[in-house]
Parts: C-alpha cells; sequence; structure tokens
C-alpha cells in the first residue's frame, strides 16, 4: 500500500526542502511546451475539452439524483455539459460512508495517493487549460500555468505541510519513568492521525484551481473525506480534478467517495445546506467578504479557513527606474482584467509629485505616465486579448459602468478588439482626492483603479496599511528610493498583515504569488483567516490520538 508513496518520495523530499529554503522551486513546469508534455499534448488537450463539451460529464458511481449544469464561456460559447447532482444530506452521508476505509490509511498511503492525483492532474494540464480558460475567462496561457502546474504546485505545498505535521509525532515509543532503587515503569506508546471528518472545499469563479488545491489536499492527506463545491460558473475544472481523484482512490482500494462533487446551479445553490450540516467539520471557501462572513458566523464550531478580498494598495514615492515602474503596474492591472485578488486597486501619489530618474514628476505626470503605458501594453490587440483575457462575470461590466463618476476619469475601460463575442474590459483609471472621497475604500473588483492624492508618501503608507487593517488587503507595493522610509513602510504594512512588494519593475508583479516560497494571505487581516501555506492551515485538519500499556516483560 506504500507504493505510491515510494513512486513520489523524490518529489514530497524536494517540496519540503523548497518550502524550508523558500527559493525557487517548481515540481510541474508552467510552460506549455510540447517538449515537456509530449508533441501532441496541446492538440490532445483542446480535443479532451471538446469532447466533453454538450454532454454529461461522467463520474461512475457518484451519487446523484439528477443533473446540472449552466456554465457558458466568458468569450461566448455555452459548454452544455452536465454533471450529476444531489443533495447536501446524501453528499454528506456519502462522505460519511467513505470516511473509516480513508481515516485508517496511513499517512504514506494518503500521501502517496494524493500525490499520484496530482502528477495525473499535471499530465492533463492542457484540458485543464481549455476547461479554466472557457469557465473563468483567463487567456489560454495564464490558464494554463495558473489553473494547471502553479495549481498543482499550491496541492502539493499543502501535502508536504501536511506530512510534515503528521510525522512530527512518532508512531509509537517506549516511554520508561525511573523509580530510584525499584525498576523503572515502562510503558508501550502509540500515536494516530485522528481526521476531524468531512471536509467541505468552496470554490470561485476565477481560479477554481489555484485556489481550491490547497484545502483540498490538506484535508485529503490528513485523512478527510472532501465535497468539492465548485461555483456554478466553474465547474469543470473541479469536476476533471474529482475525476481524476475518484480513479486513483478506486485503484487504490479505497471508496471514490472520499472526493465528491457537489454540483448546483445559479440560484440553487446548496452551499449554505452543507456550511451548516452538522456533520461537516473542515469548511475551505474562497470568495466575497459578504458571503464569507456569513460562512464564519454559521459554521459553528467547524475549522474555517478563508480567502476572501480586499484594497490592495501600490505607494509611490520616488523612482529611479520611471517607465519601468509605469509598465510594471500597468501589466499588474491589466493582467486577467484585474480579476485577481492580488491585483492593485489603489495607487497613493503626493499630490505635490515624486522625484524620479528622469527628474521630478508632478501627480498628473504619474498618473498619465502609468494609463500610457496600459496604452502601450495593449496597443496590440493579440497582446491585450492575451493579458487581458475575458470578464469571468456579467456584473464586473456593470461595476464598470457605475464606477465611471467615482473620479477624474483618466482612462476609460473599453471592449478589447479582435475578440468579439467575449465579454472583455480594459483597465479605467481614475484620479481621486484622498481626503475627498472614500470611494477608493471599498473593493471594486475588475479593471478598476484609482490614483489617490495624498500629502506625501507617508501618509500614502500610512493610508494603505490603515485601509488593509480595517477592510483586508493581500498584496501591497512600496516605489521608493529612501531606505529608511522602506523599512519603515516595511514595519506598517506587516502590523497591517499585508505582504510588500519593493520596486518591482522587471519580469515578476504584485499579482504574483509563488509556490513554496510567498505566503498568499496572511490570516491577519480581514482579506481571509488562513495563509497558503502554513502549519496552521494544515494543523487544524487533525488530532493526535494515543493509546498505551505497560511493555511485556
Amino acid at each position: 500500500m506504500g507504493q505510491l508513496f515510494d513512486r513520489h518520495r523524490t518529489v514530497l523530499g524536494a517540496a519540503l526542502q523548497a518550502a524550508q529554503d523558500r527559493g525557487y522551486w517548481s515540481a510541474y513546469p508552467e510552460v506549455p511546451s510540447g517538449k515537456i508534455y509530449g508533441e501532441t499534448a496541446k492538440e490532445d488537450g483542446l480535443a479532451a475539452y471538446r469532447g466533453r463539451l454538450g454532454k454529461p460529464f461522467a463520474l461512475p458511481g457518484h451519487p446523484g439524483n439528477g443533473t446540472v449544469g449552466a456554465e457558458i464561456s466568458p468569450y461566448g460559447p455555452t459548454l452544455g455539459i452536465t454533471y450529476p447532482a444531489a443533495g447536501a444530506a446524501t453528499l454528506v452521508a456519502a462522505s460519511q460512508g467513505a470516511a473509516h476505509a480513508w481515516a485508517n490509511a496511513s499517512p504514506e498511503v494518503r500521501v502517496g495517493v494524493c500525490l499520484e492525483i496530482l502528477a495525473r492532474l499535471n499530465r492533463i494540464s492542457f484540458e485543464m487549460a481549455n476547461a479554466v480558460m472557457h469557465t473563468t475567462g483567463q487567456a489560454f496561457a495564464m490558464a494554463f500555468q495558473a489553473g494547471g502546474p502553479h495549481a498543482q504546485d499550491r496541492g502539493l505545498e499543502a501535502v508536504a505541510y501536511a506530512w510534515a505535521e503528521m510525522t512530527r509525532t512518532p508512531a509509537g515509543a517506549v516511554w520508561a519513568k525511573p523509580q530510584g532503587k525499584g525498576e523503572p515503569i515502562v510503558l508501550e506508546k502509540h500515536w494516530r492521525i485522528v481526521p476531524r471528518g468531512v471536509s467541505l472545499v468552496i470554490g470561485c469563479q476565477t481560479f477554481p484551481t489555484w485556489n481550491s488545491y490547497p484545502g483540498l489536499f490538506a484535508s485529503l492527506a490528513t485523512g478527510n473525506t472532501v465535497i468539492v463545491k465548485p461555483h456554478p460558473g466553474a465547474i469543470l475544472p473541479l469536476a476533471l480534478t474529482v475525476l481524476v481523484a475518484r480513479e486513483v482512490l478506486a485503484e487504490e482500494g479505497f471508496p471514490a467517495d472520499v472526493v465528491l462533487l457537489a454540483a448546483d446551479e445559479p440560484g440553487a445553490e446548496i452551499t449554505r445546506e452543507l456550511v451548516q450540516h452538522q456533520e461537516v467539520a473542515i469548511v475551505d471557501y474562497t470568495g466575497s467578504n459578504a458571503f464569507g462572513e456569513w460562512v464564519r458566523k454559521n459554521a459553528a464550531s467547524r475549522e474555517v479557513y478563508t480567502e476572501e478580498a480586499g484594497v490592495n494598495s501600490i505607494v509611490i514615492a520616488a523612482t529611479d527606474d520611471f517607465a519601468g515602474m509605469c509598465a510594471n503596474i500597468a501589466f499588474s492591472l491589466s493582467l486577467y482584467s484585474g480579476q485577481m485578488c492580488t491585483a492593485p486597486q489603489n495607487i497613493y501619489v503626493p499630490r505635490g509629485g515624486i522625484e524620479t530618474n528622469e527628474g521630478p514628476k508632478s501627480f498628473d505626470a504619474v498618473a498619465a505616465g502609468i494609463a500610457a503605458a496600459v496604452d502601450a501594453l495593449l496597443a496590440d490587440p493579440a497582446r491585450a486579448a492575451g493579458v487581458c483575457g475575458a470578464i469571468a462575470n456579467p456584473a464586473t461590466l456593470l461595476r464598470i459602468e457605475a464606477g465611471r463618476g467615482l473620479g477624474r476619469l483618466l482612462r476609460s475601460s473599453t471592449p478589447l478588439v479582435g475578440v468579439e463575442g467575449a465579454r472583455t474590459a480594459t483597465p479605467m483609471i481614475l484620479a481621486v482626492e484622498g481626503d475627498q472621497t472614500s470611494a477608493h475604500e471599498e473593493e471594486c473588483f475588475g479593471p478598476i483603479a484609482f490614483v489617490v492624492a495624498v500629502d506625501d508618501a507617508a501618509q500614502g503608507i500610512a493610508h494603505a496599511a490603515e485601509l488593509a487593517r480595517r477592510k483586508g488587503a493581500i498584496t501591497a507595493a512600496l516605489y521608493d528610493t529612501d531606505e529608511t522610509r522602506i523599512v519603515e513602510a516595511a514595519d506598517a504594512f506587516a502590523a497591517a498583515g499585508v505582504n510588500l512588494s519593493v520596486n518591482l519593475t522587471g519580469g515578476i508583479f504584485v499579482n504574483q504569488s509563488a509556490a513554496f516560497s510567498d505566503f498568499h494571505v496572511t490570516g491577519a487581516n480581514p482579506a481571509g483567516n488562513a495563509c497558503l501555506t502554513d502549519t496552521a492551515f494544515v494543523a487544524g485538519r487533525f488530532r493526535v490520538a494515543m493509546w498505551r500499556r505497560p511493555m511485556a516483560a
């Protein structure tokens, strides 16, 4: 039963070392190359995706008393896929029915199964890329990376942390207590991992795999059965995940219902029933603050891990590379049309301007430089489509229209050229006076950015950090040439529970978070109560029980 663990032992060891060193390492290549994945992998993946359209999605043996499915690609076409549907009580009962066999498996066996699932998910990365692209609106290259290898890395990271925590305590030991001149008291002691129970993973529409894999694999590795609840608009990526998991489980002699799919439709969601079901012990949630607050209030004594939303900020104090700064910010604003939880929204600039390598720049010149960089980035239609992708939710377009009057319009949002039929939008940039409006202090999800005038850099740092403490933030960025102020900003944002990036001008962006090195979310402000991935993210998913007895003579 330890065959899979032995097969993937090297990968697990490398993951554990990478998590300790925090340097760059990835188990799954992020480049969609035929030399890596096979010369026909791209075509095969597209064919596999197309082969699933317009028909029932087969999950052999999965409980269900009907079908659901209403996914429509942000690029236009209806997917037409239906999935087995079942009520909350049915799913939880099936999950409990599979729990005993999975809980009784050793950590080695469970971790081996998880590693095999991840390896097989990596093999279908091209099919997954198409599934992610046509449910989230991500452009293909981003859908491949974020929906495939990067998500798989995050899943592997959770498995590695789970293994480290489960093996921190030995399976057995001999305990001998000296008794002076008498014989010592000698006991044999045994410890075992006890999972919490049924785990519910609630996925989001924009990053269904990247955000779901950490909780899914952390719970699975620690012995919990898992019910995966996708967003109704992005079921396919998680259905493929559940399919692969169930295949591996069945091959290894476990009930396939260790992993279940809770598919539903808009207006008939079963999320609330699942969260409140008394047998659900763990909830992982990614999504809005409003529903996140409901989850936290109604999950009672369950273990709850959330990534919600916040207002991410950039403070521009000074720069020795004005063009590079503007280009970097432009890409961060445009990538996936601002639909990333890490995308910046507020850009704080002193109203008196800043010092740059090109000489002094006024507030308006800084704002114009950023807007011009967005224009330059998106001037080529093919590149614009590859960067911006499509808009996942129609409500985002309404939000853009409603936001036009929130400030002085510096750059209008327009549809992309050459992708007719798709739901698209480029970044809208507004200028506001920080002391005259609070419009920028609420999350405006999507391609909406505010250039906020403040008295000076210190006030910008203070306002951004205070807003993070109050509303939540996942990322922050600073451009500055004053080392003292950089250190002070690092202190301020750390106290606000926000990860800070300083002077990014090259090929790395504030939006990006690397597995095994970057902690995604801190759990220290309202943007989420959990961190991907630290020890707290896995340790609460199990307990350790002991039995002991005197040693036989």
